[in-house]
């Protein structure tokens, strides 16, 4: 069972950390556990509470009225919002719900139903994306444990490779090459994937080379298949401090081709893009880009 601060319990569900001290106090609708020192701490009830109650009041419930609620009573109205209603933020505070509890049926519902009302790109872009960047911060402090972050990886990343299994492999007359990888080291492939879809789905070639790929390899794959581009996404390797010389030596090796960076160290990071490369800042640049 995961711990989390009350700043976690506010940046997961959108609901003030004073507010929820102000219920603590005045409803008694949640007892958080406190350390030696005094500071309050949350268990995963804790969390999928505040995420029922954040819900709930989205939807005009008063906090009075919740307060009353037992937590059967309280589970069974979130149930039916979330499978009546079909906007975003409510799926996001579904999944978030499944990951905690590794809730894979649920999961298999909610991404279901999604794909069907918005289609896949859709899905990932609204749903997905905001959903993995509202926990990213949790599973890099630590705040969300490894089983909850690879069930949840996992699931999402067998969505994608069905849905690029499922694609026409065609490429459009004008279509470009391109070469997807991750650098040596790099694991964090959900990204990479839903490029592939994203590229393919547009009638590019792709080669797509896949997780931790040492550059030596990069390069026997580039001189095969001299591709237009080279995407590649750099989330926590190379280290900060070697990103930019890893950017360089893909500059220099690869003069003729153009570089799509992005990730965590690249997205927002003081690095000096060379001339024949451009950052993705969000997927909407790749799209424009692969539509084009």
């Amino acid at each position: 069972m995961s711990n989390y601060s009350i700043k976690d319990l506010e940046q997961l569900s959108g609901i003030k950390a004073h507010t929820l001290r102000i219920w603590e106090q005045r409803y008694n609708i949640i007892t958080p556990k406190r350390t030696d020192t005094n500071i309050r701490t949350y268990d995963d009830r804790d969390l999928k509470l505040v995420l029922n109650i954040s819900l709930l009041k989205d939807h005009g419930y008063k906090i009075s009225e919740i307060s009353k609620l037992s937590i059967e009573e309280m589970y069974r109205e979130v149930i039916k919002i979330s499978d009546r209603q079909l906007n975003y933020p409510d799926q996001i505070h579904a999944l978030t719900i499944s990951m905690i509890d590794l809730d894979e049926e649920r999961f298999e519902k909610i991404i279901s139903t999604n794909i069907l009302q918005f289609g896949f790109e859709n899905t990932m872009i609204h749903i997905i994306y905001p959903f993995l960047s509202r926990i990213g911060t949790l599973w890099v402090t630590g705040s969300i444990g490894p089983a909850q972050e690879h069930f949840i990886s996992n699931l999402i990343r067998q969505k994608i490779i069905v849905a690029v299994d499922g694609q026409v492999n065609k490429q459009r007359p004008n279509g470009k090459k391109y070469m997807l990888f991750l650098p040596e080291g790099e694991l964090h492939e959900i990204s990479l994937l839903f490029a592939n879809y994203i590229v393919r789905a547009r009638y590019n070639k792709v080669i797509y080379l896949g997780q931790s790929l040492p550059f030596n390899e990069l390069e026997f794959a580039f001189n095969i298949h001299k591709p237009d581009y080279i995407f590649t996404v750099i989330t926590s390797v190379p280290s900060n401090h070697e990103v930019q010389p890893y950017v360089d030596r893909l500059a220099k090796t690869f003069p003729d081709t153009h570089l799509l960076l992005t990730g965590y160290q690249i997205v927002g990071q003081d690095i000096n893009i060379p001339e024949k490369a451009t950052i993705i800042n969000q997927i909407e640049d790749l799209i424009r880009i692969a539509s084009t």
